[in-house]
């Protein structure tokens, strides 16, 4: 009788798991290989800029977690020289090769990923960059529609944060906060 009661208690068990499972919104992860950050770091005395679109991201619906990665030398510029530097005086790419952000979506229970519209959100976590790991908040938008989800955010840093030094030489042409602007389509599968 007592093993009666316990195969009884586990088919339960197994039962309302099922049930529990099957009412339980699945988790989307939405990925993407080809997001665009940019970024501006000019004065008014140079125009300092760079693009790069082999951002790799993924977003989870459910949780609201996110993350980036982007290779550093995939930050292209208009002139041949400004990159050099970027990449070799500045961000020792070849040192740190890539930068990092892994965060969430706060406020992820006001996105209906069901539904077309823009959404605001609340995005908070840890960007890696130059060997540093500092915590971040920004406001972003997240636009849901019939065939792809889009995440924007902007946001500033200081260079120092990073230990990113700009030598006197240069001191007028490049700001020490950099403005950091993300644009991210995930394709709905």
């Amino acid at each position: 009788m007592k093993s009666y009661k316990k195969l009884t208690s586990i088919a339960f068990a197994f039962i309302l798991g099922i049930s529990l499972f099957a009412f339980t919104p699945a988790a989307k992860v939405y990925l993407t290989h080809t997001g665009h950050i940019w970024f501006f770091a000019g004065t008014a005395m140079e125009d300092v800029n760079a693009n790069n679109y082999q951002v790799a991201a993924n977003l989870n619906s459910n949780t609201g977690e996110m993350a980036y990665s982007v290779l550093v030398k995939g930050f292209e510029f208009k002139r041949a020289l400004m990159q050099e530097h970027f990449n070799e005086n500045y961000m020792e790419s070849d040192k740190y090769p890539k930068s990092t952000f892994k965060g969430k979506i706060s406020d992820i229970s006001n996105v209906n990923f069901e539904k077309n519209g823009t959404y605001n959100v609340n995005v908070s976590g840890e960007l890696n960059m130059h060997g540093v790991t500092k915590t971040v908040s920004a406001p972003g938008t997240i636009t849901v529609s019939a065939d792809s989800v889009h995440a924007k955010s902007n946001f500033k840093i200081a260079l120092k944060d990073y230990n990113i030094t700009i030598p006197s030489v240069v001191k007028d042409k490049i700001s020490e906060t950099v403005q950091i602007h993300v644009d991210v389509a995930y394709s709905k599968k």
